[in-house]
């Protein structure tokens, strides 16, 4: 019995040598023994596939042995290295999921983990928890404001959370002080990553290179950081990545791995080959056939040319020179025709003023779309107008509808957009809705859509203006989420420059009354829409009812007025809701729907008092006077006059351009 203990004894601290010492180099996967979870797999040539073909998914590939990061719990983080080879291809070149991740945690795979934004690493609870004990160096291709990215193709150092310690764009130093080369992740190129750790020097380094360079002698990212507190004694480490809503393939080809030393060079010639990029090139005709086979081949040309002449007739376009730079913003009318099955009334989702919208399925990329018919006729301003909706398309934002891109065939312009299940917010407010939503589904949206104009208005490197916020261009996605859409009033200014005076467009009971006197639409136009949106979606009523002469925002007031603004509330709540967070939206709509411009917040402040990082100011300085309805001092904003007159300027809307075409509604 004895002699049994001792050999348990010695074979137990054998394997803590060895795994103090581990190294292992896969030169591709064939005969890997790693733990794989969610959609990853191997492929037959021996690829280690993460993601490949399926969206909102998982996939995670683990060593399947526990690794040895410290002699004893109290130590220090022993060193490591490691070197590994991936490739991340996307369907579309300038459209991707999101990243993959090189991953330490303290458990064989990455339980509860979410895709999207997450990467497969966290969820919306323990994202940023100190007790996940994960350390993670990500490859991300989404720009996610919430984790404060520094863009859409970027390479961070994660601590317990998804905003990274340490980031820096994709890229790689050739020599020492060099000029630096930018890479794009997403580019379906392989490329080579080095993570290293120093345990005495406790500092972190990640390199970065395509294939056929050399690792750089100047790290990508250099981070002087204990790691002794963050990875336990016995740790697992491997890779995680997800999809988000664009197909999205994550390779890695592969791997090396060594504690207490440098990681061996994996040798790329033993690598495996990355799936074929696009068609199979055609073999060319070695030889001419004989008479018989000529003959049927002129008669097949024949029928062809028939045949095309009259198919392009049938899918023509307006395609100018101009419009050929727009590459993958110009969609094909054949394409949508097959999408939504030649635009027949089943698929019809709705009509508005002047358009219909129709549900579609893009035949080779699956992807459900929205399509927007309109007419519109060719005239001078077409080009500039068009430019913009290839602006507005590169757009990207969680709280976004994506305008995916256009089509012109005759006299018509179809606009793309990403389809959207649950339809948009208005058939959740009136006319008896099948379903309501609670007020916390409601508050989450309202912020959402805070989030939306804020990315539009100050994070984006043109300001935007959406020209037409409103209930019914704020649609609901799977998740219920709120995604503001329909751009197709939308303006675009850079920084830093005023806005010039345009058409009045918009809709009547959302227009400010500047812009209805003068033309000219500026953020703080967006952000009375937005007030009136606020009162909308916590009232349940429209912000001017037909055949009514009461205004939502007086009726608000004179609610609030006489110490009662919760009665204002939509009745469908009951007592589910949250009295402090209803009246904070009350007084923000109210705030937002000032009748002066300069005393309305800005997008980033509206942010702010929703995320209740900074109070909402009082308004119980409101006093009545002969003009109307007067602020005093407000704290925060500069002393300027708050008034509602009680006819709000009767805003008119009105169009004369090809916008005409693209008022809101529909969808």
């Amino acid at each position: 019995m004895l002699f049994k203990l001792l050999m348990f004894l010695l074979s137990l601290i054998v394997s803590l040598v060895d795994a103090q010492d581990l190294s292992f180099t896969y030169n591709g996967f064939k005969s890997a023994n790693l733990t794989l979870d969610g959609i990853a797999t191997f492929s037959s040539n021996g690829l280690l596939v993460l993601t490949n073909g399926t969206k909102q998914r998982v996939g995670h590939a683990f060593y399947p042995n526990p690794v040895t990061f410290k002699s004893s719990p109290n130590d220090s983080a022993l060193s490591f290295s490691t070197t590994f080879v991936f490739a991340i291809i996307p369907e579309y070149p300038t459209l991707s999921g999101h990243g993959i991740a090189f991953v330490i945690s303290p458990t064989r795979g990455l339980p509860g983990s979410l895709p999207s934004q997450f990467i497969g690493l966290f969820n919306e609870t323990n994202n940023g928890n100190y007790s996940n004990d994960v350390f993670a160096v990500e490859l991300d291709t989404i720009y996610s404001s919430e984790f404060n990215d520094i863009n859409d193709n970027h390479v961070g150092i994660d601590i317990n959370g998804l905003k990274s310690v340490s980031s820096s764009p994709a890229g790689y130093y050739a020599t020492p002080g060099g000029k630096f080369t930018n890479l794009t992740l997403i580019s379906g190129r392989q490329m080579q990553v080095w993570v290293d750790y120093d345990g005495k020097e406790k500092q972190v380094n990640v390199t970065l290179a395509p294939i056929n360079v050399d690792k750089p002698t100047t790290p990508l990212l250099s981070l002087d950081y204990d790691l002794s507190s963050i990875v336990n004694e016995i740790s697992y480490l491997g890779f995680s990545s997800a999809t988000g809503s664009v197909v999205t393939s994550h390779y890695v080809l592969g791997w090396s791995f060594k504690m207490n030393g440098q990681a061996e060079a994996l040798s790329i010639s033993q690598l495996p080959k990355l799936p074929r990029i696009g068609p199979k090139k055609t073999s060319r005709f070695l030889t001419i056939g004989i008479p018989v086979i000529s003959l049927t081949l002129v008669l097949a040309v024949c029928s062809g040319i028939v045949y095309f002449v009259r198919r392009k007739r049938k899918f023509a376009e307006v395609v100018e020179d101009w419009e050929l730079d727009y590459g993958p913003h110009r969609f094909k009318f054949k394409d949508l025709y097959i999408a939504t099955k030649g635009f027949r009334d089943k698929e019809l989702l709705g009509i508005g003023g002047f358009g219909r919208v129709y549900k579609g399925v893009l035949p080779t990329s699956k992807i459900e779309i929205a399509v927007k018919r309109v007419s519109h006729e060719s005239r001078q301003g077409i080009k500039e107008f068009v430019a913009e909706i290839v602006s507005i398309g590169r757009l990207r934002h969680r709280n976004l509808v994506s305008l995916l891109g256009y089509c012109r065939r005759k006299g018509e312009l179809l606009l793309v957009y990403d389809y959207m299940p649950n339809g948009s917010l208005d058939k959740y407010l009136y006319d008896q809705p099948k379903a309501t939503l609670t007020w916390s589904q409601r508050f989450r949206i309202i912020k959402g859509v805070a989030s939306g104009l804020f990315y539009l208005h100050e994070e984006w490197e043109q300001v935007v203006i959406h020209r037409d916020v409103k209930a019914s261009n704020v649609l609901i996605d799977g998740e219920l989420n709120g995604r503001l859409g329909d751009f197709g009033l939308a303006r675009l200014y850079d920084h830093g420059t005023d806005p010039q005076t345009t058409h009045v467009v918009g809709t009547l009971g959302y227009l400010a009354p500047e812009h209805a006197r003068t033309g000219k639409a500026a953020t703080s136009t967006d952000v009375f829409a937005f007030g009136a949106f606020l009162l909308e979606v916590a009232c349940g009523r429209r912000p001017i009812e037909p055949n009514q002469e009461t205004i939502l925002v007086d009726w608000v007031f004179a609610n609030w007025f006489r110490g009662a603004i919760l009665e204002a509330r939509d009745p469908t709540f009951g007592t589910e809701y949250v009295a402090k967070e209803v009246e904070l939206v009350l007084k923000l709509g109210l705030l937002c729907s000032h009748s002066e411009p300069a005393a309305r917040p800005s997008m980033r402040q509206v942010v702010l008092f929703l995320e209740g990082d900074v109070p909402l100011p009082e308004l119980s300085s409101l006093c009545i006077s002969a003009s109307g309805l007067a602020f005093g001092n407000r704290e925060g904003f500069s002393d300027l006059a708050l008034s509602y007159p009680s006819s709000m300027d009767k805003a008119f809307s009105y169009t004369n351009s090809i916008a005409e075409s693209l008022l809101s509604g529909g969808r």
